[in-house]
């Protein structure tokens, strides 16, 4: 073709993602938004006994990112679980997979950006109307960004993630001598089943380690490098949490702010009002590096499937230039934009959007898990992994309640689209694109 458009067809992914840049990815898309919201939440619905579902969930992290860096070491391409359960059981689960992580970042991406805009507004005079405005703002920008390539996303997250880790060493060093034994007593004031109910909460902190998955096409050495990558991340993030947690409760800062903000009435209380103002400016920057992790690895799922035939042809091209999924990055943006504007007319809160948001991704992790369970078959004594990855998941899921509805009926439809597509005759192939001249 002639136009601009059509010379996105001869693009391909590059190889540019070492070790340094998918810790960073791994750390941002797992550590950046949990961190900041949901030790509070938590401990509002389980009172001191969310830590336990914290060290449950800090420990059953790594069977699901080992299931998932595995997976992707064996076979690397862009996709991630779609390609694992495309592998493992064919059209009809994989297609359901790939819109469950549409589903995941249309529910995800306005409630943590919301997120944001409610942590700005606990420091500045920010009406219900600007917090929307400030999700849209991050949402356009972390897009913006990844349509100029991921080379320059994974440089901003290395960033983002120096000034994260340090804010949050700062805090919990700064806030620990108003940790009360006090209040730890008592442990369980809404007995066992708040317990359940914080892990489905704090489920959405330990997501993301599928993320890099969805980039392992673009891994320089996968097999060297998901190994050592997955490793620092893991102790490096259940290490914060449980640190960030136990100051949280221990401050009782989740008291204020609907337990939104916890980190900023933490901050408030070390360092005053300036404190405060601070943290909530850092808390935007953070949030917004793991939009910008989480919408590179959401566009190229929709690129692969898109590439199969389970979403719309058009939207698996390649910029010739940036070397990025265009039209798949455009078409998430629309759509969750028009989800954060039925957040805003339905008057939806946090907690609920999280926990929305919770069902579709562990839905995903269901299916990640079993395809796991299947393919890494051998592998020694590891291999109980993806097993132990399917049960946390399986087990997590009733906790989530009424609002696993919202993701579901994608679930359904997405199995169901994925099973007649196949029934349909063979549409060509999107042709194989030569690597892009450097």
């Amino acid at each position: 073709m002639a136009s601009n458009e059509g010379s996105t067809e001869s693009g391909s992914l590059r190889k540019v993602i070492t070790v340094r840049h998918a810790v960073a990815i791994y750390v941002s898309s797992v550590l950046g938004a949990g961190v900041l919201v949901i030790p509070g939440l938590a401990a509002r619905t389980a009172g001191p006994a969310s830590l336990i579902a914290w060290a449950f969930l800090a420990l059953g992290s790594y069977p699901f990112a080992y299931t998932f860096s595995r997976l992707s070491a064996r076979k690397p391409e862009s996709g991630g679980i779609y390609s694992f359960t495309k592998e493992a059981f064919g059209h009809g689960i994989s297609t359901m997979t790939a819109w469950l992580f549409v589903a995941w970042v249309v529910l995800g991406a306005p409630a943590i950006t919301l997120a944001a805009g409610t942590y700005l507004a606990y420091a500045f005079p920010i009406s219900g109307p600007g917090v929307f405005v400030v999700a849209a703002l991050i949402l356009s920008l972390a897009y913006g960004i990844n349509l100029r390539g991921i080379k320059l996303s994974g440089r901003v997250q290395l960033a983002v993630v120096a000034v994260m880790l340090g804010m949050l060493m700062l805090g919990v060093v700064a806030s620990s001598p108003g940790i009360k034994p006090g209040n730890f007593t008592p442990f369980l004031p809404r007995g066992l089943a708040s317990v359940g109910v914080a892990s489905a909460l704090i489920v959405w902190s330990f997501l993301g380690y599928e993320n890099v998955s969805n980039i392992a096409a673009e891994f320089r050495d996968p097999k060297r490098d998901f190994a050592k990558s997955v490793t620092i991340s893991v102790v490096l993030i259940g290490a914060l949490y449980m640190a960030v947690a136990t100051t949280v409760v221990g401050t009782w800062s989740y008291a204020t702010g609907a337990g939104v903000t916890p980190f900023a009435e933490m901050m408030s209380s070390a360092f005053g009002a300036y404190g405060g103002a601070i943290v909530s400016i850092l808390a935007v920057v953070i949030i917004f590096s793991t939009v910008n992790a989480y919408t590179a690895g959401i566009g190229r799922v929709v690129y692969a499937a898109a590439k199969d035939g389970n979403l719309p042809r058009f939207l698996a091209r390649v910029d010739q230039k940036s070397g990025v999924p265009r039209r798949a990055l455009v078409a998430l943006y629309v759509l969750v934009m028009v989800g954060l504007v039925v957040y805003y007319v339905a008057g939806v809160d946090v907690q609920s959007a999280f926990l929305a948001t919770s069902g579709a991704a562990v839905l995903t992790y269901v299916a990640g898990s079993a395809a796991g369970v299947k393919l890494l078959k051998g592998r020694g004594a590891l291999n109980v992994l993806p097993w132990v990855s399917l049960v946390i998941s399986v087990v997590i899921l009733p906790f989530i309640g009424s609002l696993l509805l919202a993701s579901v009926p994608v679930a359904v439809l997405g199995f169901a689209y994925g099973r007649l597509r196949r029934r349909q005759p063979d549409q060509p192939e999107v042709p194989p694109w030569p690597s892009v001249q450097r």
